[in-house]
């Protein structure tokens, strides 16, 4: 069984990257592809539910970062279960019903690629058995979820609601991050397992208010609770299709999904239940009592989320055993119901062009069937008889009344319940009354139909759920709600009936008032005031945007102070940090320690630095030749790299000579865009100062190096030497480390160094400069040297696979070869000009890093399907016909990785220094730039 943990979490991402693979398939082959992830996940929750409905726990754990107590640990019980049959019940027919619902103009793809994203996320959330891994996948959910809410980029509610949604759960996700961390500094584990069963530890621990208020923070972010509830009705300008999976049975409910989860090790207090309960009970009236003055479809079932999330909240805050099996029953029932509506929302939507309920009334005679599935589903959400939202508010009412606490808070619980109640029925009865009866519709663009047959069907489905389970509820939804409630309670799983029929009690009679309070609600209010005509103010939309732009405000402040286009001041706060951080540790401990002494230095070494700082003093006196002052810049870096070859670094060397070719040409390509006059003059008592702080700052930071190099040796490289060739099968110890010892670390940089190449791109795009005119090539033509880098480039390319291919057992690898085979494009770049080299190459960068990451990743965890960490390398001696035995590592696949993200990361960023477009007006930012005075030979300015 083990194997079927990770398939089912790598379903949804293996099916994103097929929908993005075909890009121009057509959109019901892509729905088909992503249908594929909750279909497939679907059949291997129905493998593997005989195991959890016997009460296994089903475990694959893969050791990642032990370390820091990370591993890959996925974990079945019941309740995660429960939740994954619903992320992936629910998904497979929001991808049906989105394939009818975008229309032709909408990218479908993008659409399918990033709700499969975001599948992925709340899977791997769900089946977490560990919690940093929980907290991975949390945040990819508000980060995938930030994508679909934004969908609509074009629209700028869409935009805002986006932004709102991620900052306030990315926010609420940076407190859960401290109280997991608290919560494993008490346990001593991260381990899902460990942490349910110290309970009795956390709330011991002297750290337990600190965790439970973070956790809190998290959950109630997420789960929308007061006073964070303000970001869902505004996550409603997202397609709906995104509004049914996002805000029905996903997102939303991966706080209170936390909650239960985390419910053995942190319920039990007073502090939890009056926190808990408190929240879930204003939450629960705000947004019943805000849903029923809404004009918007969405945004009445918006605030009617907001109040069904702080009832299941203040169902687990009572913490009794009742009413956490209630809790978990109105999940799933929420979870049906309010996908259904959502759905109807968005068939009114695309049928009618609007979702403002003025504008409707009247559609049961125009659209009758989708006015009868809504109908039953909003007296589900009212919580009617014979529905399955009435069974969820009858354990509500009851558990209401038996509240734990003073006799005021059993009280207060029982009328928030009743209230919350009488608010339920008038808002589902406005949502029916203006929607399909009434005089209407008004002011439509076309005259509304039934909509296509396929587009009802997901609608069809959840609706006749809710039936079922309100009649027949111990044959549909027993077996499932127990394995999520016995996943929680464990031992103390209470004994409850499920029956539709209790006989005549308290709890029927709060319904009944409920019923008749919110018909007698709803219809008042049309009698006492104009419900159409009700202005709904946005005071959180408000708080939120004025605390936002009062900490954009001081950003900026703090951006200017520091990055104020000054170099010199840049530079020195950063070396003053360097000398500073350098020396507190001296400073602190100002023993001496026992010093090394110098090895004398050959007089090869004194003439290559004596040359170096030749070069850089020369620097300093020809600033104004900028050709001549960039080349004497490039000798300095050719001494470091001949110092590395002095000091037998032959990796370090090349890559120390690449690089200062690469950044040669960038110098080069960025000369075109200087201002054609330097500033003026400093005067002469500030190039004195000056003077004085560079060296001040230079002895400072020479000083640090001459201390770090004459302390005693104590590394790793003795021990690396000897893993490096019988672990990771390499020679090259320095190759080694960087793709196998630390190639964890090696992906996090050439992640960071992509994603910077891909910020270059898009900052330097449409970036515009004067003149009017920006040459395509170089000043003058140079066919000699053109023609020599065109005839080098198949040698060049030979010599960079040479060096890839020996990387692991001699100076070479993935990022010298890469940035070999950049190096001559980047020459033809600046002899021949972008126009001409993109029309012979045409290669496309951005895929290359894109590729580089995929393969890195890939090859990671390969070798995690073998039951070994993330990165681990293996080895096998290929015996090939004619060659012979070729010894290969696992560890080239990663290798590749590097060599393609280096090669198009450095060429996605060079390029765009050569393809920056002009400008509309002829004065640029820092000046005008003119063509017609730069020397043709030199590039100097006259």
């Amino acid at each position: 069984m083990l194997p079927s943990l990770p398939l089912l979490l790598a379903l949804p991402f293996l099916m994103a990257a097929a929908v993005a693979a075909f890009p121009r398939s057509s959109r019901t082959t892509a729905a088909w592809l992503a249908a594929l992830a909750p279909l497939g996940g679907l059949a291997i929750l129905g493998w593997l539910t005989p195991a959890v409905m016997d009460g296994q726990v089903v475990r694959s754990v893969v050791p990642w970062l032990p370390q820091i107590g990370l591993d890959f640990a996925l974990r079945l019980d019941g309740l995660a279960w429960m939740f994954a049959g619903m992320v992936l019940g629910i998904g497979a027919l929001v991808v049906l019903y989105a394939r009818y619902y975008l229309s032709s103009q909408d990218n479908a793809h993008r659409f399918y690629c990033y709700l499969l994203l975001f599948m992925g996320a709340m899977l791997g959330m769900v089946i977490s058995g560990n919690l940093l891994l929980l907290m991975i996948f949390w945040e990819m959910t508000s980060i995938s979820s930030f994508l679909l809410i934004g969908f609509w980029s074009h629209r700028q509610d869409a935009r805002e609601g986006a932004r709102m949604a991620l900052v306030i759960t990315g926010g609420g996700g940076l407190a859960l991050l401290g109280g997991v961390l608290l919560i494993g500094r008490i346990v001593g584990s991260f381990d899902l397992d460990a942490v349910l069963a110290a309970g009795e530890q956390i709330r011991a621990s002297a750290l337990y208010p600190y965790a439970l208020f973070l956790v809190l923070a998290g959950i109630f972010t997420k789960s929308a609770q007061f006073p964070f509830h303000f970001w869902l009705p505004h996550a409603m300008a997202a397609p709906t299709p995104v509004s049914a999976y996002l805000h029905s049975a996903t997102m939303v409910k991966a706080g209170v999904f936390l909650l239960a989860r985390l419910h053995p090790a942190l319920a039990g207090s007073d502090l939890f239940f009056y926190t808990v309960s408190g929240i879930g009970a204003l939450t629960l009236l705000i947004g019943a009592w805000n849903a029923i003055f809404q004009h918007d479809l969405k945004g009445l079932l918006a605030y009617s989320t907001i109040s069904h999330l702080g009832l299941i909240t203040l169902l687990f805050g009572l913490s009794t055993p009742m009413a956490v099996v209630a809790g978990v029953f109105h999940i799933l029932n929420h979870a049906t119901f309010k996908a259904s509506l959502f759905m109807a929302a968005g068939i009114i939507d695309h049928e009618t062009g609007t979702r403002d309920m003025r504008r409707l009334g009247g559609l049961r005679r125009l659209m009758p069937f989708t006015s009868a599935l809504a109908i039953i589903a909003s007296l589900a959400m009212a919580g009617i008889p014979l529905l399955n939202g009435f069974l969820s508010k009858e354990m509500l009412f009851a558990e209401a009344l038996t509240a734990g606490g003073p006799g005021t808070m059993r009280m207060a619980v029982s009328i928030a319940a009743l209230l919350a109640g009488v608010f339920g029925v008038a808002y589902s009865l406005r949502f029916v009354h203006d929607t399909f009866f009434g005089d209407g519709p008004h002011d439509l663009d076309h005259v509304p139909h039934e909509p296509p047959r396929w587009m009802k069907v997901p609608v069809e489905i959840l609706v006749v759920i809710c039936v079922a389970v309100g009649i027949a509820p111990a044959l549909t939804i027993a077996p499932v709600l127990h394995a999520g409630a016995a996943a929680i309670l464990g031992p103390a799983m209470p004994d409850y009936s499920l029956s539709v029929w209790h006989g005549f009690n308290l709890p029927l009679a709060m319904s009944a008032v409920g019923v008749v309070g919110g018909v007698a609600l709803y219809f008042g209010l049309r009698r006492l005031i104009n419900l159409h005509g009700v202005q709904n103010t946005a005071t959180g939309r408000n708080v939120f945007h004025a605390q936002l732009d009062a900490l954009s405000a001081l950003a900026m402040r703090l951006t200017n102070g520091i990055a104020n286009g000054s170099l010199q001041r840049m530079l020195l706060g950063l070396v003053l940090v360097a000398v500073v951080v350098g020396a507190a540790p001296f400073v602190a401990n100002p023993g001496s320690p026992s010093w090394t002494k110098p090895q004398p230095i050959p007089l090869l070494g004194w003439a290559l630095w004596l040359v170096m700082m030749g070069c850089a003093v020369a620097t300093l006196r020809i600033y104004k030749q900028r050709l001549l002052a960039v080349l004497l810049v490039g000798g300095v870096g050719l001494m470091v790299a001949l110092t590395f070859v002095f000091l037998s670094a032959p990796d370090l060397a090349l890559t120390q000579l690449l690089v200062e070719m690469v950044t040669l040409v960038l110098m080069l390509l960025g000369m075109n865009y200087l201002p054609a006059q330097s500033g003026p003059e400093r005067p002469r008592w500030r190039k004195r100062r000056d003077a004085v702080i560079a060296i001040i700052a230079g002895a400072g930071l020479g000083a640090l190096a001459y201390t770090a190099m004459t302390l005693p040796p104590n590394t790793m490289a003795g021990e690396m030497l000897a893993r490096s060739l019988p672990e990771a099968y390499g020679q090259n110890v320095v190759n080694v480390i960087l793709v196998d010892f630390r190639g964890f670390d090696t992906f996090g940089e050439i992640t960071v160094f992509g994603i910077a190449a891909l910020v270059v791109h898009a900052l330097l795009r449409r970036t515009r400069m004067a003149p009017e005119q920006i040459m395509p090539g170089p000043p003058i033509k140079l066919p000699v040297p053109a023609d020599l880098a065109q005839i080098m480039f198949p040698l060049t390319l030979t010599v960079s696979i040479f060096l890839f291919l020996r990387g692991h057992n001699a100076p070479g690898g993935g990022f010298i070869a890469g940035l070999v085979l950049a190096v001559p494009l980047l020459i033809q770049y600046v002899i021949q000009g972008s126009a001409s080299v993109e029309s012979r190459f045409g290669f496309d960068y951005i895929r290359c890093i894109g590729a580089g990451l995929l393969i890195a990743l890939l090859s990671g965890c390969a070798s995690m399907l073998f039951g070994v960490p993330f990165l681990t390398s293996g080895h096998i001696d290929l015996h090939l016909p004619l060659i012979g035995e070729v010894p290969l590592a696992s560890a080239i696949g990663f290798d590749i990785g590097v060599y393609l993200v280096v090669f198009g990361g450095a060429m996605l960023m060079l390029s765009m220094m050569g393809t920056i477009k002009p400008s509309r007006t002829r004065t640029a930012r820092k000046g005008e730039i003119d063509l017609q005075r730069r020397s043709a030979l030199t590039g100097e300015m006259h």
